[in-house]
């Protein structure tokens, strides 16, 4: 075949196959154009939900209108998210919420769906909750927007601001366009607003109203957990309160309770405890030891009394916003197994004194337990079950608590299935231990449509995995959810003005200055000097009666000596008057007179001569003394 029947044969063949390429992008072009125009019916619907959703009076704050165009683009962006648009319905139709809710952010699906906003209800903030995420994450500003909404629904908040971040609450942030921008892209309308704060300090280290508490309502078990004493000492420590506590020895501060153990460890005080099976003086030791050093990090500041009222969180304002409560502990950051331990005994405190409410529309009190990891790290069993049974039954006294930590590993597991809300930041997994903590976070979750395993370790700064308690007790849909900023600033406040707020706290006045009252110290410092005393004053009655007694014996072997003495002289006297009776008269006289004179001159003279003599006189005086029992005075 020629050239030219070659290309006689090829054109009808390539004009039939341009034909049906065209035919094809028309139809495609009309397919696209449907599927387009079904798409904008589609957002245009959900705009109208959305809109009547921000109306309803279950939100906190109105969000924004969401245009039809922003609501195709938000359907586009379904496209690239991790979620198809039936898992989207799921978990807005999840935080659907009828009541007062705390605004957490809107879900991110490729790109954030202000249409869908992720909730927490109000009534379901004492069911308790955990925030969770490695360093610099953003928990630190979740705290704050929760603690922002609480206080404007009239809910008294507590927290510890470690680092200072948390004193921004108290001033109205400033905007400016990247965080506008954020905000708008979430539906928040942000507004600029401080809130209600009373600053706080441990025992007078920092700025703030003083917290100080008896070692009494401390406890043996806190105080056994902060100076990390094993159980034989713990119980130990818990013999010496009983103690103090029957014989009215009220334990203050750390002198008293040193100066209970010094007592119990005497030789005084060891019969004390005899039949409870007494105090080791090794024992003791230790625990003495241990206080030494626990006073040396200046643990004394925190003892003492006024002893604050825990009621004092309870406060709101005269507009009916709830009173942020700041605890200051950056003078004690360093000792965190301190201030965690302070935290919960603020908390047993609180359960202590409050009285059963059952559910409640909105709770009492938001305890915000930041650094959570630190009070459980090396708990004794008994600390670790006081813990447990203070959370599950502290929600029925209309106390919530939010933990907040690195890694819900963190927290124990009997702690951890009481939590009703789980906000949780970015986990890194650099290293095997982090890998394992990854998994271990993402098996606690319930099924959804994200690989957690990724999405976890690629949330930016200020998104998160939440999922909640909703109004009937189940949990809500797992929601990658992009965070709504704090409105106030999210810098720490001037330092002028915080000093300026707790110069103005009528709490100042009560808890400003140390009270030292009489206490063990003292009874026990004054019990031990009356003992010494009358030690001192036995001791010399002792001396006295024994040198008496000596002085009497000297006396008794005096007497004997000049008894013998004067014995020995009488009988050298008679031997001598036997000796002249029988020795004949050398005179020459009348034999008729003169016998009867010598003999009588005779024994005259042995006598008077006797008597005159030196040894006469000291026979005279010893038989003087026998007599009428002392010595004759020359």
């Amino acid at each position: 075949m020629s050239d030219s029947d070659d290309a006689t044969a090829t054109g009808p063949e390539t004009a039939t196959e341009a034909a049906a390429a065209v035919e094809a992008a028309r139809k495609a072009l009309e397919e696209a154009q449907a599927a387009l125009a079904a798409a904008t019916a589609q957002a245009e619907a959900e705009a109208r939900a959305a809109a009547e959703t921000a109306k309803a009076p279950a939100e906190a704050a109105p969000a924004e209108p969401v245009s039809a165009a922003d609501a195709a683009a938000q359907v586009d962006a379904t496209a690239g998210g991790p979620l198809d648009e039936a898992q989207v319905a799921a978990i807005r139709d999840g935080y659907a919420i009828e009541g007062a809710a705390l605004e957490m952010g809107a879900l991110v699906n490729g790109d954030a769906r202000a249409d869908v906003p992720v909730r927490i209800p109000l009534a379901m903030t004492n069911r308790h909750g955990l925030v969770a995420g490695a360093t610099g994450t953003g928990k630190t500003k979740t705290l704050q927007v929760l603690a922002e909404q609480l206080s404007a629904a009239g809910v008294p908040v507590f927290a510890a601001d470690i680092k200072g971040d948390l004193s921004g609450i108290s001033v109205a942030g400033e905007a400016s366009e990247k965080l506008l921008a954020r905000t708008r892209g979430i539906g928040q309308d942000w507004q600029a607003t401080a809130h209600p704060t009373e600053f706080y300090c441990l025992g007078g280290i920092g700025h703030g109203v003083p917290v100080r508490a008896t070692v009494s309502s401390f406890g043996p078990l806190m105080l056994s957990k902060v100076l990390g004493l094993n159980k034989t000492q713990e119980s130990s420590l818990g013999l010496v309160f009983h103690y103090a506590d029957s014989n009215g020895l009220a334990l203050v501060d750390l002198d008293d309770l040193r100066s209970v153990i010094q007592f119990l460890t005497s030789e005084e005080g060891k019969p004390e405890l005899a039949e409870l099976g007494g105090l080791s003086s090794a024992t003791a030791g230790v625990i003495l030891r241990e206080l030494i050093a626990f006073a040396s990090d200046g643990a004394d500041a925190f003892f003492g009394e006024p002893e604050f009222d825990t009621a004092h969180f309870l406060r709101t304002t005269a507009d009916g916003r709830g009173v942020v409560s700041l605890l200051e502990v950056p003078g004690v950051a360093d000792k965190p197994a301190l201030f965690s331990t302070f935290l919960m005994w603020m908390l047993a405190d609180l359960f202590n004194d409050l009285p059963e409410v059952g559910d409640l529309d909105k709770p009492k009190l938001v305890f915000f337990f930041d650094e959570a990891h630190l009070l459980f790290r090396d708990a004794s069993k008994d600390f670790l079950a006081a813990i447990t049974q203070t959370v599950r039954l502290i929600r029925s006294k209309g106390v919530g608590i939010f933990f907040v930590t690195q890694t819900p590993k963190d927290v124990p597991a009997d702690v951890l299935a009481q939590l009703g809300s789980r906000v949780q930041h970015q986990l890194r997994a650099h290293t095997p231990d982090d890998a394992k903590a990854l998994r271990s976070t993402v098996s606690t979750y319930p099924t959804s449509g994200y690989d957690l395993g990724e999405v976890l370790t690629t949330l930016g700064i200020g998104e998160a995995i939440v999922t909640v308690m909703n109004e009937k007790g189940a949990p809500s849909p797992v929601a990658w959810t992009r965070l709504r900023a704090p409105q106030g600033s999210m810098d720490p406040a001037p330092a002028a003005s915080i000093e300026a707020t707790i110069a103005a706290s009528p709490l100042m006045a009560q808890y400003g200055q140390v009270v030292d009252r009489e206490s063990a110290y003292e009874l026990l410092t004054s019990r031990m000097a009356a003992a010494e005393q009358a030690e001192a004053a036995r001791s010399a009655e002792e001396d006295r009666a024994e040198a008496a007694e000596r002085a009497a014996r000297d006396a008794q072997k005096q007497q004997d000596a000049a008894q013998r003495e004067y014995e020995r002289r009488m009988r050298e006297l008679q031997r001598r008057e036997r000796t002249t009776t029988r020795t004949p008269t050398r005179s020459g006289g009348s034999r008729s007179g003169g016998s009867g004179g010598g003999l009588g001159g005779g024994l005259g003279d042995v006598v008077g001569d006797a008597l005159g003599s030196r040894t006469g006189q000291t026979i005279v005086r010893e038989v003087l003394r026998g007599i009428f029992g002392t010595l004759k005075r020359r």
